[in-house]
């Protein structure tokens, strides 16, 4: 039993197109929960205002750090696989 890729493997032409772009949603990302840190650590009263349907600050903070998370998953998902069809279609021109 061989433990080989079910597919045969190429180089990778946007490899540092998508490190750069996984860096840049990463940074972003950072910020974003860096206001959250920020908010529990300088004001943590602000934490209990509620906000929206009764609930606090930092539970509607908190379920949007995932739901900002998944969508940037996501949306870097599509990008990196744009980058790649657009790299490979180039190269296979003659």
């Amino acid at each position: 039993m061989l433990h080989e890729p079910a597919s045969p493997q190429q180089e990778d032409k946007a490899a540092e197109r998508k490190s750069r772009l996984g860096l840049k949603l990463f940074f972003v990302y950072a910020i974003i929960y860096a206001g959250f840190v920020f908010i529990g650590v300088t004001k943590p009263s602000l934490m209990g205002i509620r906000v929206i349907f009764g609930l606090n600050l930092a539970i509607v903070y908190g379920f949007g750090l995932i739901i900002i998370a998944i969508v940037m998953g996501f949306l870097y998902h599509l990008a990196c696989s744009k980058l790649e069809d657009k790299l490979n279609i180039e190269e296979d021109k003659p």
